[in-house]
């Protein structure tokens, strides 16, 4: 019997103040990783899905970004332009 599956992670990269392309406010937006790992054995093996997203924090509208739009704003995050940059992120497996 071999057991294999998915695990889900998500890493907070940033967090950035950004206008709302949904509600139209000035809001803080939080940059997201999302990793799906294939499992073998409950053993996360290899990363075979990754999706990046900004959640605003009013109200509550994710927009999918690509990788290099999220590697971008995390740089502007970084360099002081209304964000703040974490050093590690934290992981938190989630539901899907």
């Amino acid at each position: 019997m071999i057991v294999f599956g998915t695990k889900g992670y998500l890493y907070q990269l940033a967090i950035l103040t950004l206008v709302c392309g949904h509600c139209g406010n000035p809001a803080a937006h939080t940059l997201r990783k999302r990793v799906t790992k294939f499992t073998l054995f409950f053993v996360p093996l290899f990363p075979f899905s990754t999706k990046y997203t900004t959640q605003c924090t009013f109200c509550g509208a994710e927009q999918k970004v690509t990788k290099e739009q999220a590697e971008q704003l995390q740089v502007q995050g970084a360099g002081g332009h209304g964000g703040q940059q974490y050093g590690q992120p934290q992981q938190q497996p989630y539901q899907s």
